[in-house]
């Protein structure tokens, strides 16, 4: 029977060793972590949205966390000819859930003014719009007719429209006043969230020109007048305000609310209650002899709001309210106060 070999008993005791400390190094890196973020640690956001995309009579809705319009076009996999007309603006941002995009497809269409010809690709269907979008003056008066396609060969399937001259001295032009976009804050959204309000629409202005010809050719226009026939209306996005509150700080959040602090504030006041007095209502200042959650000097000022206010956690916070709003102007003035001098 052969002996066993020391050194290599040796080696095996080291290796072990290492192979013990290196498991127990990677078992504390793993350890599962605190999921609460610092104080001062920003909100984490989610930009995901439902966006329904609308395309020749058929509807697809998607979750996608694409930016813009054209974003989430490409991501949804649709081609776009550069004469299709998209609703919102192909840079428009994707800000809300239930975004809808409308997606106009663009056709032949085979515009005759006269002896003169022009074939284009266009996705309305004004005749108007069509005629000026081939490079056409339609002045007041004219009409832009239908006309049935006899030359296959020239125009194709082309939708063919014809204009009729009537000798109109005035041209009424429109223009298109584009909506704005409005944010508003909403406490009964959380952070990161948000959801349309209001859809915007835009606005139309209408102004009336004189025309000048000189040997049949339009050389000038002179303002008649002009009027704003229909506002814009804003497009108002809401964005959510409540900050999350820590497991172990809702109950406190609880008291500040039935004492009236809004959802809006609630978190810049849990947060001021908690350097104040760890939200403890028999809180007392050794040194001053400040007492309770919001640290009154003298704690009997609380009383106009209760006289339960030496025990009653919401009757010191109503107290505490009307405080910060008086002398701050509110909870993020008072926040704010405390960041600079570490009182408030």
């Amino acid at each position: 029977q052969m002996k066993p070999n020391k050194r290599i008993y040796k080696v095996f005791y080291v290796l072990n060793c290492i192979m013990i400390v290196l498991s127990a190094l990677l078992a504390l890196n793993t350890t599962t972590r605190n999921t609460f973020a610092e104080e001062d640690a920003p909100v984490a956001q989610t930009s995901n949205h439902f966006v329904t995309l609308h395309d020749q009579g058929e509807a697809l809705t998607i979750r996608t966390d694409a930016p813009t319009v054209q974003d989430a076009i490409e991501r949804a996999g649709l081609l776009l000819d550069p004469s299709d007309l998209v609703d919102p603006a192909l840079d428009a941002p994707i800000n809300a859930d239930n975004f809808h995009i409308n997606i106009h497809r663009a056709r032949p269409v085979f515009i005759i003014d006269g002896t003169t010809k022009k074939q284009l690709m266009s996705a309305s269907y004004d005749p108007a719009t069509i005629a000026t979008e081939a490079g056409f003056a339609i002045y007041d008066g004219d009409k832009i007719e239908l006309t049935p396609t006899t030359n296959f060969l020239e125009v194709g399937a082309s939708t063919t429209y014809r204009i009729v001259r009537n000798g109109g001295q005035t041209v009424t032009v429109e223009t298109i006043i584009p909506y704005a976009e409005e944010t508003i804050k909403d406490a009964s959204l959380d952070v990161g969230q948000s959801k349309l309000v209001q859809m915007g629409e835009d606005g139309l202005k209408v102004a009336h020109y004189q025309v000048n010809f000189k040997d049949g050719v339009e050389v000038s226009r002179e303002l008649i007048s002009e009027e704003v026939t229909r506002q814009p209306v804003s497009r108002i996005t809401a964005e959510g305000a409540k900050k999350s509150i820590p497991p172990e700080r809702e109950t406190c959040a609880n008291w500040a609310r039935q004492a009236g602090v809004s959802e809006a504030d609630l978190a810049n006041a849990v947060d001021l209650i908690y350097r104040e007095s760890g939200c403890r209502p028999n809180a007392t200042n050794s040194s001053s002899g400040a007492y309770g959650i919001p640290q009154a000097l003298p704690g009997n000022k609380m009383a106009e709001m209760g006289a339960d206010w030496q025990t009653n956690p919401v009757t010191q916070i109503r107290w505490m309210i009307k405080y910060v709003n008086s002398r701050y102007g509110g909870w993020t003035g008072a926040m704010n106060w405390w960041y600079s001098h570490g009182w408030y």
